[in-house]
């Protein structure tokens, strides 16, 4: 049994509790993030909810083009393969047209977007210079055939990619390829299982920070300005578009798949209570064990809180491995840039949408795998050089937020 699912009651008795505390508090600490505002709520709420419902629905709809598993699964990967040497090809086309060095005065066709002749394309006497004109009519058709077959590699790509790893890392599958003995399902087994699992989850959420198609899915869970119990239910629904340390690889050290999902349930229960502004401390616990305190550093987008604080049960693999902040400064909550919206649409895919206009844009493999791949504050700063995708701003300008 999913805790989770079986955990809602409670999930939504502790929201109804915490406003009522609020309510009840509000004279003395007044207006504050962690109050509940009814359309941030009804968007947390949805997308919990959307979260549940989300990964039965994209088994069904990735199992025929899964590699290894559906019928169709050969053919996405031929498309991906396909498109990449299409890119390729037109990537070569595009340099080959604007090979050799410009006239003097004239900005390269790579720096700037070509909508028609320049002055360099015309003759002392005005004229359009055939040779010249016809290079710059094929590299305008070859970027367009590279941008298009570029980005239909990447989505092509990520798809094969992620599922292929989501059908070959199921926890009954490893299970029965482990060659580690049975560790059973008795209480250390478990205990094993929810530290393990909980330090997995450590590097799962710090490269969720860290690279940009990992944070396009987690972003979802940092959106909200608020603070309050309804944002720990604001989780992402494209998680299945998405490669991440498989914590069902604890099934190959001997622990059963029934124990390996008790451990999740615990880790996304303990998670739960953290959301709030209704506790300051825990105290002394707060060295080992990760707090409302530690959490909303993790929220916050202030740039010292930046990317701190990835635990969730314990904060001791913060502190080891040097990601730990105390919260001092009062926190600020959400994106550096936020987005503004309660469209449940735009809140779960606003970054793949930013993500694909970067890859559509590039005229590199470097920089569309890197946008996809590398860190969102890398894809800011390369977006600035680049002329061409400096009209794009919805990007967040740091190396994750909050």
């Amino acid at each position: 049994m999913d805790l989770t699912v079986i955990a809602i009651p409670a999930f939504l008795g502790g929201m109804g509790a915490e406003h009522l505390w609020l309510k009840r508090h509000a004279p003395d600490r007044g207006p504050t993030a962690g109050d509940y505002e009814r359309s941030d709520t009804l968007a947390s709420l949805s997308m919990g909810m959307g979260s549940l419902v989300a990964p039965l629905v994209m088994d069904r709809v990735l199992a025929p083009v899964t590699p290894g598993r559906g019928r169709y699964g050969k053919a996405l990967v031929a498309l991906t393969v396909g498109a990449a040497v299409t890119a390729t090809v037109a990537d070569v086309l595009v340099r080959r047209a604007n090979g050799g060095l410009p006239s003097a005065g004239v900005v390269p066709i790579s720096a700037k977007r070509v909508d028609g002749p320049s002055a360099g394309d015309r003759s002392p006497g005005g004229e359009i210079q055939p040779a010249r004109a016809e290079r710059r009519g094929l590299a305008r058709w070859a970027r367009k055939v590279a941008a298009s077959a570029g980005t239909t590699a990447v989505i092509s790509g990520t798809v094969a990619a992620a599922s292929a790893v989501a059908s070959r890392t199921l926890a009954k599958r490893l299970w029965s390829e482990r060659r580690a003995p049975d560790l059973g399902s008795g209480p250390l087994a478990v205990v094993g299982a929810i530290l393990a699992w909980d330090f997995i989850y450590y590097w799962n959420h710090r490269f969720s920070h860290e690279s940009r198609h990992l944070w396009a899915m987690h972003v979802v869970h940092h959106s909200s300005e608020r603070y309050n119990l309804s944002t720990a239910l604001r989780q992402p629904v494209s998680g299945a578009l998405t490669v991440s340390i498989p914590p069902s690889i604890l099934a190959l050290l001997g622990f059963r798949p029934d124990v390996i999902e008790t451990a999740r349930g615990v880790n996304l229960l303990y998670q739960f209570w953290i959301h709030t502004e209704a506790i300051d401390s825990i105290g002394p616990l707060e060295k080992v064990f990760n707090s409302p305190s530690h959490h909303r550093v993790h929220h916050g987008s202030n740039r010292e809180y930046l990317d701190r604080n990835h635990g969730s049960i314990l904060i001791i693999w913060d502190r080891l491995f040097g990601t730990a902040e105390l919260e001092d400064a009062p926190v600020e909550y959400g994106l550096t840039r936020n987005i503004k919206s309660f469209n449940l649409w735009r809140i779960a895919t606003h970054e793949w949408a930013d993500i694909l206009t970067d890859v559509y844009r590039s005229e590199t493999w470097r920089d569309r795998l890197g946008f996809l791949l590398r860190s969102p504050g890398w894809a800011y700063e390369r977006r600035s050089e680049q002329p061409i995708l400096a009209s794009v701003t919805t990007l967040e300008p740091a190396a994750g937020v909050a």
